[in-house]
């Protein structure tokens, strides 16, 4: 994560992009075994949180996405600074947390969970508790399967049921993400993967070799894989296969829903042909979210 000091602390909370995700039959407690790949946005993708000086808990919200969030009693940020404060055994201290909401909600990306990340980082700084990194992943195990590997910001296999975390290899990737403006339930899309009765061939298997070296190799490589939720998504949401199609049609390499949808990924040459897609496809398709951004290598957050 990154931060900065003046008078106030500021975090990255960046996209997550799963490259992609095997799932299985749900375990009996309800969950589900996962094998995924992930990855984390630059800053052109991200949300943002700061924090200020006050005797409180408090939040303010503004960005594209703040709409959606207001009023919302779970909020994973000020859950995240209340779990914080218990841990380190200080009631009394506050903050305002100011959240710059950029990455659509309920969407795939891990949005909900980078921002809860963000705030462990921030806070940690902003009130000198001088936890550990362990000790920061233990409080963003309790928010969230997803959380632990926002905390890292790394190239990460996530298996298990997303806690099982193992750092890996990869090279930056540029790409386009894109949401139709769809919410997309995950319980929803699960629920669909459970009822086509999917994940019976459910195994572990080794990630893209560290050999492709580039992003057209490393697409070429990463299409012997799947996300095992687009189909269930897809008989949900009819749009993710327009996005797919837009991607396809302006040059992406590879194409690909992320999490549980709605939003898509596809890998690109180069930033510039990147940037070049994305600005077309959101000048054809005003309602979508589209954002032209590089997924990070590993020791690149």
């Amino acid at each position: 994560m990154n931060t900065s000091i003046a008078s106030l602390k500021t975090a990255w909370a960046p996209a997550k992009v799963n490259l992609y995700l095997h799932v299985g039959k749900p375990l009996e407690d309800g969950r589900h075994p996962l094998d995924s790949l992930v990855q984390f946005t630059d800053s052109k993708a991200a949300d943002r949180i700061s924090a200020r000086s006050a005797r409180d808990l408090s939040l303010s919200l503004e960005g594209p996405g703040a709409k959606a969030l207001k009023g919302e009693k779970n909020n994973l940020v000020l859950h995240a600074a209340h779990l914080l404060r218990k841990a380190a055994g200080r009631t009394d201290l506050g903050a305002v947390l100011h959240l710059h909401k950029e990455l659509p909600i309920a969407a795939g990306v891990g949005g909900g969970s980078a921002d809860a990340a963000a705030t462990l980082v921030v806070l940690n700084k902003y009130w000198d508790i001088g936890f550990s990194e362990s000790a920061l992943e233990s409080i963003a195990a309790q928010l969230g399967a997803d959380v632990p590997a926002c905390l890292t910001g790394q190239p990460s296999l996530m298996r298990g049921t997303g806690e099982t975390l193992s750092p890996v290899d990869l090279i930056d990737l540029p790409i386009v993400l894109i949401n139709p403006g769809i919410k997309l339930s995950t319980e929803a899309v699960f629920k669909r993967f459970d009822k086509l009765e999917f994940g019976g061939s459910f195994e572990l298997v080794d990630p893209p070799a560290p050999q492709s070296a580039d992003p057209v190799s490393f697409a070429k490589a990463l299409s012997q894989y799947s996300n095992d939720l687009e189909g269930p998504a897809m008989s949900l949401c009819g749009a993710i296969g327009d996005v797919l199609g837009a991607l396809e049609a302006h040059g992406a390499h590879l194409s690909r829903m992320s999490g549980s949808g709605a939003t898509c990924f596809g890998i690109f040459s180069t930033q510039d042909e990147a940037s070049a897609a994305a600005y077309s496809l959101s000048k054809k398709h005003r309602k979508w979210w589209v954002r032209s951004t590089c997924l990070l290598g590993s020791g690149r957050s």
